[in-house]
C-alpha cells in the first residue's frame, strides 16, 4: 500500500536541493503488478464503491463516430448512486475537498447539490508509454530544486512520487493528443448575470509525445495557439505559448508571445504566467490557474499529503462534449444536473508561497488523480489564508485515442461571489487532429495570421 503522508526525509532532501525520483528496481516492478503501468493502485478500495482499474479502458459506445470528435457518454443509462445536498454534506465530508465543503457551507441552502454516480477506472495510455513510464521509474530524477527533470523519456515521469512536486510534474507533463476546438468563456457576476468573456478557436499539439524512443529534453510537452474572436476589444489577437516537457530553469521555461491587434505585431509575452489576472477569463482567475495548474513551480513550498478517496468531476462526457455551456449556468454555482460526479483516489499536494516571493496566493491546494495524473480539483486561499477560489476541472477518456480530454475548468470565487467556466468546447466543435503545419506554431506564423 502506498504510504498516506510524506516523510520528513524527502522533504528536506527536495529543500536542499537533492536528487529525487528514480526508485529501485525493486519498487519499479510493482508496475503493472499491484500498481498501474502509470502508477495507480490497481486494486479497488475496501468498500468496492472504487473498482479496480479497467486495463481494456472505457468502453466505446455504439453511437460514437470514430474520428468525429463527438464523444458520447458511455454511461448514459445509469443513474446516480446518491445525491449530496444541504441537508446531508457532513456525512459525506470525510471525502469532499476542502473546497467542496466551502460550496456548501456558502451555497448549501441555495440548492448546490452533487449526483455521485458509480466510479469507472478506464484510463488507459499506449504501450510505449507504459514502457516509457516504466524507465522513468528507475531513470528520471528531479533535479534543480524541483525545476527539471533528468533522463525522463516521454511517459509518466515519477509513477511512483516521493515528493510533491514529482506529482506536479506528473501532472504538468501529462499525456496530451493534438486537437482543435471552438469555445465560448463565460463568467457569471455576483448578480447572477452571465457575461461571454471570450469566444476563441484553440489549437495544441503536443511535440513530446511524437518520438517515444528519444529522451525529452529540450522538447516542448505542448504548443497552443489560441485565435480570439470576441469581445470585440480583443477580436483578432493572437496568443501563442511553448510549454517545456522537462525544465522550467532560468531561460529554459515557458515562451509566449501575443500578436495585439493595435500595435500590428508580435511581442514576447513574459507576464502570461504565475498570478497575471488572466484575461480570457476577464480576469476572474490567473494564468497558472489554467487547467487547475500550471507552470513554473518556482514560488511555492509543496507538501505532498498523501493520497484520499475523494468525490470529484469524472467521466464529464455530457458536460464537455453534449452541452451548451450557456445552458448550465445559474445565477451562483453551474447546473448541479449537468455534473457527474465519482469517488476516486487523488494524490493530495498543498503549498505555501515561499518568503520573498509575489503571488497572489497565499497556499494552493491541488488533487491529482491517480489513474490519469490529471489535477482534478484546487484550492486557493488569500493573504490572510482565507478560502478565496474552488477549482473543478470536467474531464472525459477519448476512448479511441487512449487519451483524455482536462481542459474544461472553471473556478468559484467565494469571496466575490464570480464563478467562470473555461476551454469547454462548443458542441461538435471539437475536433481531434490538427491540420496546420509546425509554421503555425511559431511567433513567425503569429505575424502572417494577424489582421491587418
Amino acid at each position: 500500500m502506498i504510504k498516506q503522508t510524506l516523510t520528513a526525509l524527502y522533504l528536506t532532501s527536495l529543500a536542499a536541493g537533492s536528487t529525487l525520483g528514480a526508485v529501485s528496481p525493486e519498487e519499479a516492478a510493482r508496475l503493472g503488478q499491484d500498481l498501474t503501468p502509470m502508477g495507480a493502485e490497481m486494486a479497488g478500495n475496501a468498500d468496492g464503491s472504487i473498482p479496480p482499474w479497467n486495463s481494456q479502458g472505457t468502453a466505446i459506445p455504439a453511437d460514437f463516430v470514430p474520428g468525429s470528435g463527438n464523444y458520447t457518454n458511455p454511461y448514459a443509462d445509469e443513474q446516480p448512486l446518491f445525491t449530496i445536498d444541504g441537508s446531508n454534506w457532513k456525512e459525506h465530508a470525510d471525502n469532499l475537498t476542502v473546497g467542496t465543503r466551502g460550496m456548501f457551507e456558502k451555497f448549501g441552502a441555495d440548492g448546490y447539490k452533487m449526483h455521485v454516480y458509480p466510479s469507472h477506472r478506464g484510463t488507459i495510455r499506449p504501450d510505449w508509454y507504459y514502457a516509457n513510464t516504466l524507465k522513468n521509474a528507475t531513470g528520471a530524477t528531479l533535479v534543480e530544486d524541483g525545476q527539471k527533470i533528468d533522463g525522463n523519456y516521454p511517459g509518466v515521469p515519477f509513477p511512483i512520487p516521493q515528493s510533491a512536486l514529482e506529482v506536479m510534474w506528473n501532472h504538468m507533463v501529462r499525456y496530451g493528443t493534438d486537437f482543435n476546438m471552438d469555445y465560448d468563456v463565460y463568467y457569471v457576476g455576483s448578480n447572477g448575470k452571465p457575461v461571454l468573456s471570450t469566444t476563441a478557436v484553440s489549437s495544441s499539439v503536443f511535440p513530446m509525445f511524437r518520438n517515444p524512443d528519444e529522451l525529452v529534453g529540450e522538447n516542448n510537452w505542448t504548443k497552443l495557439r489560441i485565435n480570439y474572436k470576441a469581445p470585440a476589444r480583443r477580436a483578432g489577437e493572437i496568443l501563442l505559448v511553448h510549454e517545456p516537457g522537462a525544465d522550467y530553469t532560468a531561460g529554459k521555461g515557458r515562451k509566449a508571445w501575443q500578436y495585439l491587434v493595435g500595435q500590428r505585431r508580435v511581442r514576447l509575452a513574459p507576464a502570461v504566467a504565475f498570478d497575471t489576472p488572466n484575461p480570457g477569463v476577464a480576469g476572474t482567475t490567473t494564468y497558472d490557474d489554467s487547467f487547475i495548474y500550471n507552470g513554473s513551480p518556482e514560488r511555492f513550498n509543496w507538501t505532498l499529503m498523501g493520497k484520499k478517496e475523494i468525490i470529484i468531476p469524472a467521466n464529464s462526457y455530457d458536460f464537455v462534449f453534449q452541452k451548451k455551456v450557456e445552458d448550465m449556468l445559474g445565477e451562483k454555482f453551474l447546473d448541479p444536473d449537468a455534473i457527474r460526479w465519482e469517488k476516486h483516489r487523488v494524490w493530495v499536494v498543498d503549498s505555501h508561497l515561499k518568503e520573498g516571493s509575489r503571488h497572489l496566493y497565499s497556499r494552493r491546494t491541488f488533487y491529482i488523480d491517480e489513474d490519469s495524473w490529471l489535477a482534478v480539483a484546487g484550492e486557493m486561499y488569500d493573504g490572510r489564508d482565507q478560502l478565496w477560489r474552488v477549482q473543478y476541472n470536467y474531464a472525459a477518456n477519448l476512448y479511441d485515442l487512449k487519451s483524455g480530454f482536462g481542459s474544461a475548468y472553471g473556478a468559484y470565487d467565494l469571496l466575490q461571489n464570480i464563478y467562470n467556466l473555461n476551454g469547454k468546447p462548443i458542441p461538435g466543435e471539437y475536433r481531434v487532429g490538427v491540420k496546420q503545419n509546425e509554421k503555425y506554431f511559431s511567433p513567425k506564423g503569429l505575424a502572417r495570421g494577424g489582421v491587418r
